[in-house]
C-alpha cells in the first residue's frame, strides 16, 4: 500500500469507534437511500454475491441482507471491519484496498459504493472503478454515491482525534465520464439535497451503473 493508503486506513482506525456510533442507524433517516437499495437490491439478489465497499460500520450490507442479497462487507480499515462484525455477527467483512481487490474477475454481482470514492484522488478514479469493473459479473451493477461540487475539504482533527483525510466532491458530468471511461454503462442517477439535521450539508448524487454484457 502506497503511504496515501495508509493514512486513510490508520485515520479511519482512529476514528472506528465513534463513526460506528454516529453512521450505524443513519439509513432510518434517509428515506430516499432505502428506496435505492431496495430497488438496487431487487435488481441484484439473483446476480451473485454483493459487495457493501468501504462498508464503515456494516449498515448498507445489513439492509441488504434483509432483502435477502448475498451481501459482504470490505473496507480498508481494520477498526471499522472490526465494528462492522461486533454489530453484524452474521454477515461477513473483510479488510480490503478498492485499488486492488482480493477477487477474481467475473466474481460479484453488485457493488455498493457509498461515499467510498470520495478519498480516491481524481487521477485514480478511473483506475479505481476499473478494479470495480473487473470483479463484476457481466450485467453486474454498480451504485455509487458522492458529495457533488468541486471542492476538497481536509480534515486534520475528527471526533477529537488526529487524522488525514480528504474528502472530494465531483460533478455530476464529471463522475460519468470517468465510469464510461472506465467500461460502464450509465443506467440512471440521482440527485438529492442534504437532509438537515442528519447529515453533511452537501448534495449528493446516486450513480447505477452497469457493466455490459446482459
Amino acid at each position: 500500500m502506497g503511504p496515501t493508503i495508509n493514512v486513510i486506513q490508520t485515520s479511519y482506525d482512529q476514528v472506528a469507534d465513534n463513526y460506528a456510533g454516529q453512521f450505524f442507524h443513519e439509513l432510518d433517516h434517509k428515506p430516499l437511500d432505502r428506496e435505492l437499495l431496495a430497488t438496487f437490491a431487487d435488481q441484484v439478489k439473483d446476480l451473485g454475491p454483493v459487495c457493501d465497499l468501504g462498508c464503515g460500520p456494516g449498515h448498507i450490507a445489513r439492509f441488504l441482507k434483509a432483502l435477502n442479497v448475498d451481501a459482504f462487507g470490505i473496507d480498508l480499515s481494520p477498526g471499522m471491519v472490526r465494528q462492522a462484525q461486533r454489530l453484524n455477527p452474521d454477515i461477513e467483512f473483510r479488510q480490503g484496498d478498492m485499488m486492488s481487490l482480493e477477487a477474481d474477475d467475473d466474481d460479484w454481482g453488485g457493488i455498493v459504493c457509498f461515499y467510498t470514492i470520495i478519498h480516491i484522488p481524481r487521477k485514480q478514479v478511473v483506475k479505481a472503478l476499473s478494479e470495480l469493473r473487473r470483479v463484476l459479473k457481466s450485467g453486474g451493477l454498480l451504485l455509487l454515491s458522492f458529495h457533488l461540487g468541486d471542492e476538497t475539504i481536509h480534515v486534520d482533527d475528527w471526533y477529537e482525534k488526529p487524522v488525514s483525510l480528504d474528502f472530494i466532491f465531483f460533478q455530476r458530468p464529471e463522475m460519468e465520464r470517468y465510469l464510461e471511461s472506465a467500461g460502464f454503462e450509465i443506467v440512471s442517477v440521482t440527485e438529492r439535497p442534504p437532509y438537515k439535521d442528519v447529515e453533511y450539508q452537501s448534495r449528493r448524487a446516486y450513480v447505477l451503473a452497469r457493466k455490459p454484457g446482459q
